[in-house]
């Protein structure tokens, strides 16, 4: 009992069970306890198991992407690198956030293209929301090659909150203007 207190679900179970085991065997008491420990035991392996879980998924949440994905998946703003490929622009919220986007393999057919990642000072104070798409705006340049093919850039800047959660990057995103191609 007194390890599944401890939180050491594995090692109560075990004792629990062993305790289980003696109490019926040689007729001693502390059934009862054994019965805690085990059941302690359960329930500290199984809130373990679910923090490791939830740590696991929110790691790979908030990872990097590779530049160009093998196949289609869905991922949030703050992964994207130069290089990933949206399948749809999405509209933003009210508040102007974007949270997950389709990302493609840039050989099939695509929306637009996250060209270049503009980074504030981890120490940064919050500038503004105005100050800060005012910044990524100014780092976003398009080369002669794009503007000749009609190619225009969006800007996606930290907001507020997500500056609050630690988000220090701002995005460039090239889109074809697929309306003259056709």
């Amino acid at each position: 009992m007194v390890t599944g207190l401890l939180g050491l679900g594995p090692v109560a179970v075990v004792l629990g069970l062993v305790g289980l085991h003696r109490t019926r065997t040689r007729g001693t008491r502390g059934r009862g306890f054994a019965i805690t420990g085990v059941v302690l035991g359960v329930l500290g392996t199984l809130l373990a198991a679910a923090g490791i879980v939830a740590a696991v998924l929110l790691v790979r949440a908030s990872s990097s992407l590779p530049s160009d994905v093998a196949s289609p998946r869905d991922a949030h703003v703050q992964q994207l690198v130069t290089g990933n490929c949206l399948g749809t622009l999405p509209e933003p919220a009210a508040d102007g956030t974007v949270d997950t986007v389709q990302v493609v393999p840039c050989g099939q057919q695509h929306a637009g293209e996250v060209i270049s990642q503009f980074e504030f000072a981890p120490d940064a104070v919050w500038p503004g929301q105005q100050a800060a798409d005012a910044r990524v705006a100014r780092s976003c340049v398009l080369s002669p090659e794009e503007i000749e093919a009609n190619a225009t850039v969006i800007t996606w800047a930290p907001t507020q909150d997500g500056w609050a959660r630690g988000d220090r990057t701002g995005l460039c995103i090239e889109v074809l203007d697929l309306a003259e191609d056709v």
